[in-house]
């Protein structure tokens, strides 16, 4: 007999990733949009699937946009962080969506002070590849390397949390990267479904060989 009975859901979502693959599929959005089109996909896994869910919460987890400059090794220009306009839009992004129901934001730290200007990974081809040369390199062939800190570690106190008090029956990841799987192996030892929504990404062998299913929405997401 199929089992009906109400799983109460978490939601954990990879703020990098989710914003990488919102612009690829969706486009460009101011930041409040945006907040609201990811909050409206958070939901379609409660209200879309057969089987009844009650929403626990919805984690968010990313890092704070950098606030300090950075000297630019081509220009030799000092770059600051905290006038660009991704930094305003990171924060007005973080402040509208923590203002939903249920929501919680999980910030981590950037290591701002080791931050540094490396080329990017396409440039570096074409320097190797001789198919550009260093005389030819623009001051956006560069992009800027800052390391998270934190971020691996809230997730994992988080699900700690829920699994050792019960809390919840189900975990919904919407994340890409295998640095999840401590986090998936250590829900499911506790009894937690856990299902990944890669977002029409194919995610790698071992995340799918870890988690219980494989659950997206992007198909049925309408922008305003």
């Amino acid at each position: 007999m199929e089992d009906k009975r109400t799983r109460r859901t978490a939601i954990l979502v990879d703020g990098g990733y989710y914003r990488v693959r919102s612009r690829d599929l969706w486009g460009n959005l101011s930041a409040a949009d945006r907040a609201d089109e990811l909050y409206d996909y958070c939901i379609l896994h409660i209200t879309e699937p057969a089987d009844p869910r009650d929403l626990y919460r919805i984690f968010y987890y990313d890092c704070p946009p950098m606030t300090r400059a950075v000297r630019h090794p081509l220009t030799g220009n000092d770059i600051d962080f905290s006038r660009a306009p991704g930094t305003a839009w990171s924060n007005t992004l973080y402040r509208c969506f923590s203002e939903k129901p249920k929501t919680a934001l999980r910030m981590g730290e950037l290591a701002e002070s080791t931050a540094s200007f490396v080329l990017k990974d396409s440039v570096l081809g074409e320097l190797i590849s001789r198919n550009k040369e260093i005389t030819d390199l623009r001051e956006n062939d560069f992009r800027i390397d800052v390391k998270q800190k934190g971020v691996d570690m809230r997730i994992g106190l988080d699900v700690a949390t829920m699994a050792q008090a019960r809390i919840v029956d189900q975990i919904i990841l919407i994340a890409g990267d295998s640095d999840f799987l401590p986090v998936i192996k250590m829900a499911r030892r506790s009894g937690i479904e856990v299902l990944l929504d890669p977002m029409k990404q194919f995610p790698k062998r071992n995340m799918i060989e870890h988690v219980d299913g494989i659950e997206s929405y992007t198909e049925k997401m309408h922008l305003k």
